[in-house]
């Protein structure tokens, strides 16, 4: 509890600070976003005398030296934003350009609210408070997208899928069932809860977030519509965005240690039962648990890699 408040009392104390903006992208609640930054997006206009004064260096010059990274909330672009209490709410799909400094802090450079040819690039040295509720704005959009996309449909109900499926097709004296089943002894409860009470017509997220309503649910289309079997692999969501060797990233760090441990158990296990792969592909009920998720969680398209 000490621990939790002290961390309280720093975001109070420097949530206005550009460090710590950045900082959050890779500590913070969502370090799903940020990606490293080779070639600018082309409706991401920034040039070298926006975010370079006097010449200093060129975005180009620091892409090569790996040190710009890109946050796309392009899933959110075009939503219709809810209506909270007869208030019209906002939703903006920013586009956030980082840059790491020699010292390896990771500030941001620029932010444009919603990719458009007439929209303005916000700067650090826009006045104090054109620059803060730029950065309120992605700091909205970053809770709109790990809510709806990152914590509900790819922790949530994503597991749901995994867990129906080995309910339908796995007996329980099979090793895959005692395998799994004690990390899914509550997927189907908290989910049943949080259709009822989150994101039903008169659930918490329904009502009372922007994305709620008719924007929760192109949300969740369009991430299904673009979902892979490697980004729901910490070692190759890591590599596919670029960030192996960025440091200060704890995420990746700790998770990456989880993730070694975890294999290394399953491995063992799984080894145990099955010496080599024609023995997995020769397993009906294995092949029924994965052809169901297949089918049903990543919707049967070859491109995500799931089968």
């Amino acid at each position: 509890n000490s621990t939790l408040f002290f961390v309280s009392d720093y975001v109070q104390d420097h949530w206005k600070e550009d460090a710590f903006f950045g900082y959050q992208f890779l500590n913070g609640v969502n370090p799903m976003m940020i990606q490293r930054c080779t070639t600018l997006p082309r409706n991401f206009p920034v040039t070298d005398d926006m975010v370079f004064l006097s010449g200093q260096g060129s975005l180009t010059d620091e892409m090569k030296k790996r040190n710009i990274f890109l946050c796309d909330y392009k899933l959110l672009d075009g939503l219709k934003a809810n209506t909270i209490n007869g208030k019209k709410q906002y939703l903006m799909a920013p586009l956030v350009l980082l840059h790491k400094r020699p010292d390896n802090t990771l500030m941001p450079i620029a932010i444009q609210q919603t990719p458009a040819d007439d929209n303005p690039i916000f700067l650090p040295t826009d006045s104090e408070y054109d620059w803060l509720i730029a950065k309120i704005f992605v700091r909205s959009a970053d809770f709109n997208e790990h809510q709806m996309n990152v914590h509900l449909l790819l922790t949530h109900l994503l597991a749901e899928v995994f867990a129906v499926s080995l309910l339908r097709n796995i007996p329980m004296v099979h090793p895959l069932y005692k395998l799994l089943i004690p990390h899914m002894r509550y997927t189907l409860q908290i989910n049943v809860l949080a259709r009822r009470n989150l994101i039903s017509k008169t659930g918490s997220f329904t009502k009372f977030t922007a994305s709620g309503g008719e924007a929760m649910t192109t949300i969740l289309k369009r991430s299904m519509s673009s979902l892979t079997y490697r980004s729901l692999c910490i070692p190759e969501d890591i590599a596919d965005r670029g960030l192996e060797d960025v440091p200060n990233f704890y995420y990746r760090d700790d998770g990456l240690k989880l993730w070694d441990i975890i294999h290394r158990f399953v491995q063992g296990v799984l080894s145990y039962y099955y010496k080599k792969d024609t023995e997995v592909q020769d397993d009906p009920e294995l092949q029924k648990w994965i052809s169901d998720i297949f089918e049903h969680g990543f919707l049967s398209q070859a491109a995500t890699g799931g089968l």
